[in-house]
């Protein structure tokens, strides 16, 4: 998982560590000192600030004390619910948390050897592509002996405290935690995927069904070691943090900690009787305030729960700032949660396994057209294609498909860095398509565009080659980005870099494309049945200059939705194109019809519906069925 971790900073842990522990001296970060500068982005508002190391405030420091836990977290004086709140989320999952913490034991204070101990630690992070190791020193801000920020239940344990202080460092300073993104920092300490969802778009309130299917497609992400979290939006900047009267907060970041289905009722009742309640567990990470309604800590409906049942989900009637609701509550009360999957590319998995294609790309400006790759969104239509431009395949009859674009991270280099609004298009274009698209074909997805780090898009695509382009909502912006695509079976996803052919050694013998020609076979009618079971199952190939194009196989139907494209660079713009329909059969396939086209330039009509005919050159040699087609030739060969 870190064969490829990179040295924050060029700061290397374990070669920092043994020069301070050869020179018996505490290591103090020149990277990331102790001074306002870490602390503030404009200057210091808290007022005083005393940074200690964690032997100065207590007498037996550790990482972890009986362990780590969601209810470790403490938020602090910052604004970082949000980073508090994914850090919860982290604590639940070992094999999470081991990741960011890598080494634990080694880092742990060690009483037996204190001469070990040289106040060096480092946690690991997900940006942009790669794990980042981040060096830190353990000396933290404070104010009257005790931690400004996020803390812990025990004031002798300090994993939190030191994982944010990193995180701090990653992003400038700590005060750029303040109001930032639950999905961002999810994907930070997993290298995950992020879903935002709008609860209010769902109809999960009116609509039983669609909670269910919502809880249960929680409840995967859950099971399969993914994280959560929610929100309850706020409209103003008065309703942030404000506490309505069920005891939620607005505007405030929770951890999803855990969902079961609850079986009601007590004693062999409790077997007998098949009702069941879904069930979310949440903390605030203030560690306090909790929600008051039904299911509550102390409410009166645990009675109708088995103590067994209350046992096995753990619950209890401190104010520990974590509490069950009923999934219906939960819709009605929430509007924002946040899924960060973890996306399994293992072979050796029980679980759905994806494939992945990374794709590294930067939006960048150029006088020429042609060179220009920050065209902004496709409401810029003369700008739109002179984006980069991604090709892939999906080759199963429909594939689900997951498309991250994440922008660079400008906080980490600039702390006044904002975020640009981006996201995507799908186009579906020809089977065949190997060089940049220079018309907009048929876009079959969208993300929405916003101004987060990362975007993101579940889409169910049928058998087909598309393009994906991403953007800037604007022309003209400069920006690194990373897409990331999941699919089922390889994809074999690349960039389209040149426009058109290239000029080689061989163009002065073998001659240069003069023409393209773009074939589009929208469907075919009528077609003979030549099955025993009076079906056929037809498929078509376009042709031209040797090169051929299959479309996938239709099951059972004399009238087949083709919707197939093909593009062809043509060297001998007199050489006919065809296109011709064949029968799929166990052994050999059959010919049903086929139509010649010249495809010249004198051609205007891009339309057509012609009847079918044989192989033969006999003067009436129709056979049943009519082809609709459209057909695009141009001597310009960046027309298409």
């Amino acid at each position: 998982m870190f064969s490829t971790v990179k040295a924050f900073e060029e700061q290397h842990f374990s070669a920092l560590r043994k020069q301070c522990q050869q020179n018996r001296t505490l290591f103090e970060d020149p990277s990331f000192p102790a001074v306002d500068q870490s602390l503030f982005t404009h200057g210091n508002r808290i007022g005083s600030v005393t940074w200690k190391r964690p032997k100065e405030l207590c007498e037996d420091p550790h990482l972890f004390v009986n362990g780590i836990s969601a209810h470790d977290l403490h938020q602090g004086q910052l604004g970082n619910c949000w980073f508090v709140a994914a850090c919860s989320s982290l604590a639940s999952r070992e094999a999470l948390w081991q990741k960011v913490i890598p080494d634990w034991k080694d880092q742990e204070w060690d009483k037996q050897k204190p001469e070990s101990y040289a106040g060096i630690f480092h946690f690991r992070f997900w940006r942009f592509g790669e794990w980042v190791d981040v060096v830190i020193d353990d000396r933290l801000p404070t104010a009257n002996g005790k931690l400004i920020y996020c803390h812990s239940n025990d004031s002798n344990e300090f994993w939190s405290a030191l994982v944010e202080k990193a995180y701090a460092k990653l992003c400038g300073c700590y005060e750029a935690l303040d109001g930032g993104n639950t999905a961002d920092a999810l994907v930070d300490f997993t290298g995950g995927v992020s879903e935002p969802m709008d609860l209010l778009e769902g109809k999960f309130i009116q609509e039983e069904e669609a909670r269910n299917q919502l809880f249960e497609r929680v409840l995967k992400v859950h099971n399969r070691g993914g994280l959560i979290s929610c929100s309850i939006r706020a409209t103003n900047q008065a309703d942030i943090e404000a506490r309505l009267d069920c005891g939620l907060v607005k505007g405030h970041a929770y951890a999803v900690t855990d969902l079961h289905k609850v079986r009601l009722g007590t004693g062999l009742l409790a077997f007998f009787k098949s009702e069941k309640l879904s069930m979310i567990r949440m903390r605030n990470p203030w560690g306090e305030r909790e929600w008051n309604g039904a299911w509550s800590d102390s409410s009166e409906e645990w009675k109708r729960v088995s103590k067994g049942e209350r046992e096995r989900l753990g619950v209890t009637v401190e104010d520990d700032g974590e509490f069950w609701m009923d999934f219906e509550d939960f819709c009605k009360y929430f509007t924002d949660l946040i899924l960060c999957r973890m996306i399994n590319t293992s072979y050796l998995s029980i679980h759905k396994t994806w494939e992945e294609e990374v794709m590294r790309g930067s939006w960048c400006r150029h006088d020429d057209p042609l060179r220009n790759r920050s065209g902004g969104c496709i409401n810029h239509k003369a700008t739109f294609l002179q984006n980069p431009q991604y090709v892939f395949n999906v080759t199963k009859p429909e594939d689900e498909v997951l498309i991250c674009l994440q922008q660079q991270d400008k906080r980490a280099k600039d702390v006044k860095g904002d975020n640009v609004a981006i996201g995507f298009d799908i186009q579906r274009v020809e089977l065949n398509r190997t060089y940049r698209m220079h018309t907009i074909q048929k876009t079959v997805g969208s993300s929405i565009y916003i101004n987060s780090r990362s975007v993101f898009l579940r889409k169910d695509l049928k058998e087909g080659r598309y393009v994906i382009v991403p953007t800037t909502f604007d022309p003209g912006l400069q920006r690194d980005f990373l897409l990331r695509i999941f699919t089922d079976v390889p994809a074999a996803c690349k960039e389209l870099m040149t426009d058109e052919p290239p000029h080689t050694c061989w163009t002065g013998c073998c001659g240069y494309p003069k023409l393209v020609t773009q074939v589009h076979v929208h469907r075919a009618d009528g077609l003979q049945a030549q099955d025993s079971d009076g079906a056929s199952d037809p498929y078509v190939i376009i042709s031209c200059e040797g090169q051929k194009v299959h479309s996938p196989v239709h099951k059972n139907t004399p009238s087949p939705d083709f919707d197939v494209k093909a593009v062809f660079y043509r060297k001998k713009p007199k050489e006919p194109i065809r296109i011709q329909i064949y029968n799929r059969n166990l052994v050999k396939d059959s010919f049903m019809g086929q139509v010649v086209l010249s495809g010249d330039l004198s051609d205007l009509q891009t339309l057509h519906t012609l009847r079918l005919r044989d192989k033969a050159n006999r003067q009436n040699n129709e056979v049943p069925g009519l082809l609709s087609m459209s057909l695009t030739t141009s001597d310009v060969l960046t027309n298409i």
